[in-house]
């Protein structure tokens, strides 16, 4: 298990016992999340699924090819976002993605910010990474400001990149690259 500690939060590797506050937390946030995201079946959202996610996970996690972390509350140590590195590339890119979800209640705390450092000092510290990305739709400025304030840079512009609620979407490439970091 890998537990990274921050100010407000930390993030620790979800595990087959965490599918439960998983389910719920993505239930919780079914509407919110669903702006920017893809459309999920109704099976998504029950824990049967979300084991298998955490489980598939795990099994990449053991390869180095993608980490998925819970992002936790200090102080209740309550499940509030999920986090991941994933699409893990070595030489000659040595680079990966992230992705992450914060509880619409949780949002605009700086939580978000610090869950996204907390995971780039890992991959450049611990995983030797030298280019971490992330894809940010136009529309969503609060994930903008999140990954401005850790401090990556937007590349460009990917024309309709996902498939979101019936029609495909712009997102913006954004990068942080170890001399940034």
């Amino acid at each position: 298990m890998i537990v990274l500690e921050g100010k407000t939060c930390f993030l620790r590797t979800l595990q087959e016992s965490d599918a439960s506050d998983l389910a719920n937390l993505v239930g919780k946030n079914r509407v919110y999340w669903s702006v920017f995201e893809p459309r999920h079946q109704d099976s998504y959202f029950t824990i049967a699924v979300q084991r298998e996610k955490i489980l598939e996970s795990l099994h990449h996690t053991k390869n180095k090819r993608e980490f998925s972390f819970g992002i936790y509350e200090w102080k209740t140590n309550k499940l509030i976002g999920h986090i991941s590195m994933y699409s893990i590339k070595r030489l000659p890119f040595s680079s990966a993605f992230i992705g992450y979800s914060i509880d619409e209640m949780c949002v605009g705390k700086g939580i978000a910010t610090e869950a996204v450092h907390l995971l780039v000092t890992y991959g450049m510290e611990h995983l030797g990474l030298h280019r971490i990305e992330a894809y940010v739709s136009p529309r969503n400025s609060g994930s903008i400001r999140v990954l401005e304030k850790a401090k990556f840079q937007r590349e460009g512009l990917h024309r309709q990149l996902l498939f979101i609620n019936g029609e495909w979407e712009d997102h913006f490439i954004y990068a942080v690259l170890e001399d940034d970091y």
